[in-house]
């Protein structure tokens, strides 16, 4: 049986879990703890975010890959092949690449309400002299920032734009839900968890949408799920 290793506060890995769940394939799902070590004796692997073992001894770390690749791989409810076309994925990764960096540091701001990052004390620590050493900044300070943050990322990603078309559209691309929905609403997701920071109404419904139509939600990973 295929099996997702994943971190609660990876988008990305995320992203593979909900395609799973929305395929309807038999597989089990082992959220990542801080301690990889006895796992990485049992396969003989390093331990990332995401990690795939196929029935066929196959393993797979990157999401993107994944995504691509889980309708030849494992069959159920499509979520590429025929469905996405090309220069829509292209799309989708570009105004990835334009809003990565953004949305990682909005991201990193809210790491603490994740169970895999918030619930011990020693991987909160780790985590948090990660983050400085990466953005300069504190998790507290980029909290802070996250005003300006945010309306830095509505203006590079187009936000308002993104949700008219999307509330037109109801889905990325294909009138139904693809593998492109699931990288979106996951990358938007952590917003939601931002104090004092509305996405537009027409995104949280989409979020709501993918998240619906997967019956599954990264909301599972957060400490609270108020």
């Amino acid at each position: 049986m295929p099996v997702i290793y994943h971190a609660w506060s990876s988008m990305p890995a995320q992203s593979v879990r909900l395609a799973l769940r929305y395929k309807g394939v038999p597989h089990k799902a082992v959220p990542l703890a801080d301690d990889h070590d006895a796992l990485f004796f049992e396969l003989g692997l390093a331990i990332g975010p995401l990690l795939l073992t196929l029935d066929d001894q196959r393993v797979c770390t990157d999401a993107k890959a994944a995504l691509e690749g889980l309708d030849g791989w494992l069959g159920g409810r499509p979520i590429f092949d025929g469905l996405v076309k090309p220069e829509a994925w292209d799309a989708l990764h570009a105004w990835l690449g334009r809003s990565a960096p953004l949305l990682a540091r909005l991201t990193a701001a809210v790491l603490p309400a994740f169970a895999d990052v918030g619930a011990s004390a020693e991987t909160l620590a780790r985590v948090k002299a990660e983050v400085e050493q990466r953005f300069g900044m504190s998790i507290e300070a980029l909290s802070n920032d996250r005003y300006e943050g945010y309306r830095q990322l509505e203006r590079v990603a187009d936000l308002r734009g993104l949700a008219a078309q999307l509330a037109r559209s109801r889905y990325f691309t294909a009138g139904t839900l693809t593998a492109a929905d699931l990288v979106l609403a996951c990358q938007l997701f952590p917003l939601q968890l931002l104090d004092g920071v509305t996405l537009p109404i027409d995104l949280l419904y989409y979020i709501d949408r993918v998240e619906k139509a997967c019956g599954a939600s990264p909301r599972e990973g957060l400490l609270s799920r108020s």
